[in-house]
């Protein structure tokens, strides 16, 4: 499929619905080629470096022995197999180590809203020269600006921004879209949708009416991943095909100011009611029949 708009770039996320496996996580990059999608991105991280020994008394003994790590392995050959599909790769790092390891690979970083507020991390990532894509959930207006100083001030070859509402899924009501716009004035630089609501409206507003750059989307193949297990956050391979062919045909859809009779519609229209008796079909088929 062609890009799906002339302005807005579509990121497939796949966090960890890869399920550790490198032939599906390469089906998520043929998945993102397949619709038209800008960039394919997944995450890097080690769950012993991701949260402290205090935060797991937070989680249930069930979550902590799910890994959903990506085996650092598969980065190279993911990285090979996008270039070859003519598609973006991009990766979000969680520790200094995964950004060291990842520069050779990606074509920008992906900054997740849990660690924008990291001066460590935005550095590293800035120094590469890489582009980065900020999200920004859970921050306010001076947060976002000091993460994009320490950005700028370090030579980021390019910033953009990401709004984000981090709530899995996040409730429509609170998503504050005008938020794209706000950032837009602020930082005159491109600013997207990190999307958490698997909303065909609130995605075509995002495109349409608050003209987002970037669209990113939670996706997973079979509704079998990993991070989708139970949860309504992640885009199904229906939910995406309808949304992007709806995108990809909203001019034919919307067709011509005029009213004329569907090609659809021709074999009903001798079902109609005689303008004579007022029954259906009209007389000339009743004649047929």
């Amino acid at each position: 499929m062609r890009s799906v708009s002339i302005h807005t770039k579509f990121i497939a996320e796949v966090c960890s619905n890869h399920n550790g496996n490198l032939k599906r996580a390469l089906k998520f990059v043929d998945f993102a080629k397949k619709y038209g999608f800008y960039a394919v991105k997944f995450q890097l991280f080690e769950i012993d470096k991701l949260f402290s020994k205090d935060a797991y008394k937070l989680f249930k003994s069930a979550q902590k022995k799910i890994k959903r790590e990506l085996p650092r392995k598969f980065i190279p050959v993911i990285s090979k197999y996008c270039k070859k599909k003519k598609i973006k790769f991009s990766c979000t790092p969680f520790d200094l180590s995964a950004v060291e390891y990842l520069k050779k690979y990606v074509d920008f970083f992906k900054i997740a809203s849990y660690e924008m507020a990291w001066p460590d991390l935005l550095i590293s990532c800035a120094q590469t020269k890489k582009p980065v894509i900020l999200s920004t959930g859970m921050s306010n207006y001076n947060e976002v600006k000091k993460s994009y100083e320490i950005l700028k001030k370090n030579n980021c070859k390019k910033i953009s921004l990401l709004h984000c509402v981090s709530s899995y899924p996040a409730n429509v009501m609170a998503c504050n879209m005008n938020s794209i716009k706000f950032l837009k004035k602020k930082f005159n630089c491109e600013v997207g949708w990190s999307d958490h609501t698997v909303n065909n409206l609130l995605i075509y507003s995002a495109i349409k009416k608050h003209k987002a750059n970037y669209v990113e989307l939670h996706v997973d193949i079979d509704d079998k991943g990993w991070e989708n297990v139970g949860g309504k956050h992640c885009w199904s391979p229906q939910k995406v095909k309808d949304l992007i062919e709806y995108l990809k045909n909203e001019k034919k859809i919307d067709g011509g100011y005029f009213k004329r009779i569907s090609s659809d519609e021709n074999s009903e229209r001798k079902f109609r009611a005689d303008p004579a008796d007022g029954l259906r079909p009209i007389k000339s088929f009743r004649n047929k029949l």
